[in-house]
């Protein structure tokens, strides 16, 4: 195999075109086979192959920075620069990452797992370039909707204002997760049908066939004139980008050709390169909302696999029935339509449903308008992505008491995707914030009655569930809870397990039959219910949570008893002060201590052997 001989990037240099057209097919069979072992986000590396191989024979990596935006299209780029050994344990744990990172190798110029970073980086870079008298390239690949995010056409614009060299690569396959969305998208869907633009880009092509370096004064002149020509037809004019395409990105010749090129352009341009994602895999081509991040699947025989029925789609199916109920739902994503389970609202409210794009901090104040007009407003969110909404959260929603519900997906360790999206903080930022309360569902019907009295109680209430399967709830059953109230699910005579979400299992499994043990159901995680936790101040107390433990609810359970002047003996178990990489949320939880065996461990701890220890 010709993957075999490549080591570095370097050996791409030395293979014929015949040679890297094979190479990318051999890349994408390696994806296909490890990926179908693994899970992982196939279609978008699928579509990235060549123009990752003309990247990498055009420029000098490490030398010169190449950085992905999102960096799950770049596993063909883990295979050409030193990692093809090490490919097979792709998201496992202690293995590869499914992203870029910094630390696995010098050849991965950021660590990345939330869109839109890149150009802001690699203005970063550029700058600190000039600055250190350095000479090398800076390449940002932005793809998969990314570039529809607020943080990049903000990069943008100070990037043109600049003018520092860099090469932009928009890798545009008309997806993110979802469909992308949004005016800039459909400039691009638009663009690449004129007839102007087809025309110019083979006018191009022959230009810069003939062209010699010592003319590019020749050709900055004319590329200012075709501007004058052209701006009124180019956004990127507005922002002083030289734009250039669109072209084929599976065309492998064509592109190195035109990288070769645009290489030795001055200022910030951006070539605008159209790719299929799933490109070379058939189902792929075909659903590539499915098969962007696919379970383990059989390569030779490729199948949709059931998930099971997950916290998302059973939050998907109650606010789908409780907008029928409550005319003035209306639920708000970033481009998660199908992660948060909205596939099924989308289609049956089409008119209270908006994607808003990789866009968070616009979600959380549209929110805000729609709670000021006497709406009542749900935004469907990942725990990481709602880090990059915070000040919204604070300065739109809170502030004045907004009735914002939070529908926080992704809560707690999540798996494959390692310390980026691990959704581990946003008990300790959110339980800061005055006015808005937080809770926690331990099963699909608790979760449904948290949802329909969030609307009801009035001000942001933040209601978080873990990534993980759950039993479906029955439709049409709305149980009413009381509001800010724990529910102890087993009595005890010595001890009592304070547990809520995901935890609750751990719980309950190392109470067991004992009778000195309890469990609690500390659903409510602001406020917290003190008159319950005065009556438990009786007794021993363990904490569990999937969460870090400063500021998270062990923190505040210490806090609470110390204010009502409370000292019962009180073990916290949670997140220790580190980051999490990517692993099975099991082993996770067993090297955070928050499983069952770590409960029980805490037990002996406190001087509560297990029966069966004792005996």
């Amino acid at each position: 195999m010709i993957l075999d001989k490549v080591n570095s990037p370097e050996d791409l240099k030395a293979l014929s075109l015949e040679e890297l057209l094979v190479l990318a097919e051999e890349i994408r069979s390696e994806i296909i086979r490890v990926t179908a072992q693994n899970g992982g986000h196939l279609a978008s590396s699928l579509g990235a192959v060549e123009l990752i191989l003309a990247l990498h024979r055009v420029f000098h990596s490490p030398k010169d920075k190449i950085l992905f935006d999102v960096g799950h299209q770049a596993y063909a780029h883990k295979l050409v620069t030193g990692r093809k050994d090490r490919f097979h344990t792709l998201r496992l744990e202690g293995g590869l990452s499914g992203f870029t990172k910094v630390s696995e190798s010098p050849h991965d110029a950021i660590t990345v797992g939330h869109a839109s970073t890149s150009l802001a980086n690699a203005l970063g870079m550029a700058l600190a370039r000039d600055l250190l008298g350095e000479d090398h390239h800076v390449v940002a690949v932005i793809g998969d909707g990314a570039l529809t995010g607020g943080m990049a056409l903000a990069a943008l614009n100070k990037i043109g204002e600049l003018g520092k060299r860099m090469l932009i690569i928009l890798n545009d396959n008309e997806m993110s997760i979802s469909e992308n969305v949004g005016a800039l998208n459909r400039y691009f869907k638009e663009l690449q049908i004129r007839k102007w633009v087809q025309d110019m880009e083979k006018l191009g092509k022959n230009v810069l066939e003939h062209i010699s370096p010592r003319l590019f004064g020749l050709v900055d002149r004319a590329k200012e004139a075709a501007k004058l020509l052209l701006h009124q037809e180019n956004p990127f004019y507005a922002w002083g980008i030289r734009y250039v395409g669109p072209v084929n990105g599976h065309d492998l010749k064509g592109l190195i050709h035109i990288l070769e090129h645009l290489k030795e352009l001055e200022g910030p341009t951006l070539l605008h390169v159209v790719t299929q994602k799933g490109k070379g895999y058939k189902v792929a081509e075909a659903d590539p909302i499915y098969w962007h991040g696919p379970p383990g699947f059989d390569p030779k025989k490729p199948e949709k696999v059931s998930k099971g029925y997950s916290w998302s789609q059973a939050f998907g199916d109650a606010v789908t029935e409780l907008a029928r109920l409550e005319p003035r739902l209306f639920v708000i994503t970033p481009a998660m339509r199908e992660g948060s389970g909205l596939v099924r609202y989308s289609t049956e409210h089409p008119e209270r449903y908006l994607d808003v794009g990789i866009c968070e901090d616009v979600a959380v104040t549209t929110a805000a308008g729609l709670a000021l007009k006497g709406m009542r407003p749900i935004v469907a969110i990942y725990s990481t992505f709602l880090q990059r909404a915070y000040d919204q959260v604070i300065h739109d929603v809170a502030i004045e008491n907004l009735p914002v519900v939070f529908a926080i997906d992704r809560a707690g360790l999540v798996g494959a995707d390692g310390a980026t999206h691990h959704g581990v903080f946003d008990i300790a930022f959110l339980r800061t914030v005055p006015n808005l309360q937080i809770a926690a569902p331990k099963d699909a019907l608790e979760l449904r009655a948290m949802l329909k009295k969030a609307l009801e109680v009035g001000g942001p209430v933040a209601i978080r569930y873990p990534r993980d399967n759950v039993e479906r709830a029955p439709e049409g059953v709305w149980p009413e809870i009381p509001w800010g109230k724990w529910e102890v699910l087993k009595e005890g005579r010595e001890v009592y397990l304070l547990a809520f979400g995901k935890t609750l299992r751990y719980a309950l499994e190392a109470a067991g039959e004992d009778p000195r043990v309890g469990v609690v159901n500390a659903r409510f995680l602001k406020p917290l219910d003190r008159e319950m936790l005065a009556w438990l101040a009786g007794y021993k107390l363990i904490t569990v949570e999937d969460h870090q433990g400063m500021g998270g609810f062990g923190s505040a359970v210490l806090e609470a008893l110390n204010e009502m002047g409370l000292k019962p003996e009180v073990r916290v178990l949670a997140l220790p002060d580190r980051f999490f990489e990517h692993g099975a949320i099991p082993s996770l939880h067993r090297q955070a201590g928050i499983d069952a065996e770590g409960i029980r461990r805490a037990l002996r701890e406190m001087g509560v052997a297990p029966v069966h220890e004792r005996a």
